[in-house]
């Protein structure tokens, strides 16, 4: 069956796996490594292997077009946020039995952001056949579900309307973490992706300028693909309670199931069982990993207060969407 391994096979540009640029733990011998967040590390990839899988994933949305019918739709997305845990998420839910990931690649397909040109059956072509998917998870007592993750889904202006069109039904997972750690975070992995090459400090102040327009233009321009709006909104995506009240817009309080971060890393098992329950899957033992960390270079206290004042409005809206404090104020 079409399953997916520990790391994405084809490189899209991932918003939680981690380019060698962020300070990493050691390689586990038992498991993927993993940065100081506990998050997915993506190995460097020689370039013919790079190659060889750009062209399966060619061939699979090309040649598996006459037959993308046959393939299954996601019932269920993790949507974000960026930098929050989504793929330690992503790898406990596909492995229960009746959960099936996309193909190539395996958790970020960002059809609903930058790859909407491509059309709905491209986007079929990436999952598994129902009959294959049928037939694997046929011991589970569920239909079987497809997913996928991608972190940008939640903060892109047009993607929730788009899934709402697309994938009527759809229920969606929305992680969120301290958003100052989300932000700095986030520097780091630009940074080590190349992205970023100014200070974290310089970084904000130029986030304003860098972004300004630039979810207009999204919104009034289909096709529009924004480099600065997805790699440099460091605040901006950490304004958790805009994003889900856009989301509860569109999808109804229902269709949402929000996880913090803090939550799920600091006690995994009830989290994943409470998922479980809002998907409508039966119970499931995964392999959960407790992540070993290392320090990195700190943030500057003053630079933390900044942050922390900046959000403290945008959390206190959180904390009435959500009905109870987030983890990081507790």
């Amino acid at each position: 069956m079409e399953r997916a391994d520990p790391v994405s096979a084809v490189d899209s540009g991932g918003d939680d796996a981690v380019s060698q640029g962020e300070t990493v733990t050691g390689t586990r011998p038992n498991g993927p490594a993993r940065n100081v967040d506990g998050l997915l590390v993506r190995p460097s990839q020689p370039g013919w292997e790079q190659l060889a899988r750009r062209t399966a994933h060619w061939g699979l949305v090309t040649a598996g077009r006459p037959i993308h019918r046959a393939r299954m739709l996601p019932g269920f997305l993790i949507v974000g946020a960026e930098r929050c845990g989504t793929s330690s998420m992503f790898e406990v839910l596909r492995q229960h039995p009746a959960v099936f990931s996309a193909i190539l690649p395996r958790k970020e397909v960002h059809y609903f952001d930058f790859q909407y040109d491509h059309g709905l059956a491209w986007y079929q072509c990436h999952f598994p056949l129902k009959a294959l998917a049928s037939l694997t998870a046929r011991g589970a007592g569920v239909a079987p579900v497809a997913f996928e993750a991608s972190p940008y889904y939640m903060f892109h202006p047009l993607a929730p309307e788009r899934i709402n069109r697309d994938l009527p039904g759809v229920k969606l997972i929305a992680m969120l973490r301290d958003p100052v750690a989300r932000a700095y975070s986030s520097h780091v992995l630009r940074v080590g992706r190349g992205y970023e090459t100014e200070p974290f400090e310089r970084a904000l102040e130029l986030e304003d300028s860098r972004l300004a327009g630039e979810a207009e233009r999204l919104a009034a321009e289909p096709s529009y693909v924004s480099f600065n709006h997805r790699h440099f909104a460091y605040r901006g995506r950490g304004h958790y309670a805009d994003q889900l009240e856009h989301l509860e817009q569109i999808f109804g309080r229902e269709r949402i199931h929000v996880i913090d971060s803090g939550d799920f890393f600091a006690n995994p098992e009830p989290v994943y069982d409470q998922v479980l329950d809002f998907l409508g899957l039966p119970a499931h033992t995964p392999t959960f990993e407790r992540p070993s960390t290392r320090s990195r270079s700190p943030l500057s206290d003053t630079v933390r207060s900044e942050l922390e004042e900046h959000f403290r409005p945008h959390d206190e809206r959180l904390a009435a969407w959500l009905g109870h404090e987030p983890s990081w104020h507790r």
